[in-house]
């Protein structure tokens, strides 16, 4: 089975569209790329990373590949500085850090991303706050963590402490995309996982939509992994996310898309 061509609409979507390469080594990662010519942006995590280092960054850029590297930085200010230098300097364009780290560890990594690819000469990474994993559902959040405090109002107070510290975005469920996005309009960043095609199982994710529908509350990309790295034509599957994008933004109600660089 072929993909179709792709529409000048579908090219647009597919910079919305960040293909989770989870599971994988360097090799596969590497081949699985070569797959999906309209490929744009892919997520590095902590598997891909461990099992294949930085290097496979660098791979990926040099296949013309934007990259995501989603390892969720969660450590002292001086600590998370250092990683983010590092994380710039290997050309990532987008990198997690948690928001429960706090504003100055948040402040540390943002001045360290941002000086060491001015000294690289590499774009300005934008930094993303994760503010409640998606596999969390609200009671289990609150048995095991003992907070109290409702995922509507924790989410957005992490996302403040991401604001104040200069951060471009945040990463948070499709649940919580509408009233972040009316508190932070673009160029503000609302990365989401747990997105799920129709008809695709939710797997670990508790809180998933379709990438219409995400789009339309707010998100600026959205993170798909399995439901596209699993497919038995990954192109087919890539194409028809590209599909449901374009329609949503033929209808009017596609979010912008903030300039990352």
């Amino acid at each position: 089975m072929t993909s179709p061509v792709p529409s000048p609409a579908d090219q647009v979507a597919a910079d919305q569209l960040i293909v989770a390469l989870d599971g994988m080594d360097g090799t596969q990662a590497l081949s699985f790329a070569e797959r999906i010519p309209e490929l744009r942006w892919v997520k590095v995590g902590l598997e891909l990373f461990t099992a294949a280092g930085p290097a496979v960054i660098a791979e990926l850029r040099d296949r013309g590949l934007r990259v995501f590297l989603d390892l969720k930085f969660h450590d002292i200010p001086a600590t998370m500085a250092g990683a983010c230098r590092s994380a710039a300097r290997l050309g990532a364009e987008l990198i997690t850090v948690h928001a429960c780290a706090g504003g100055d560890a948040l402040a540390a990594a943002q001045a360290g991303a941002t000086l060491a690819a001015e000294q690289a000469g590499l774009p300005q990474p934008t930094l993303l706050a994760v503010t409640v994993l998606t596999s969390w559902d609200a009671a289990r959040f609150a048995a095991e963590l003992a907070i109290e405090e409702p995922l509507t109002t924790y989410v957005p107070r992490l996302a403040e402490l991401a604001v104040a510290a200069g951060l471009g975005g945040c990463v948070c469920s499709p649940l919580e995309v509408e009233a972040l996005r009316r508190r932070y309009p673009v160029p503000f960043a609302l990365v989401t996982p747990g997105i799920r095609p129709a008809g695709a199982a939710a797997g670990d994710q508790q809180r998933v939509w379709s990438p219409a529908e995400a789009i339309a509350a707010g998100s600026s990309q959205l993170v798909i992994g399995r439901p596209i790295t699993a497919a038995e034509d990954p192109a087919a599957a890539f194409a028809q996310c590209c599909r449901q994008l374009a329609a949503a933004a033929g209808q009017g109600s596609a979010a912008v898309m903030p300039d990352l660089h």
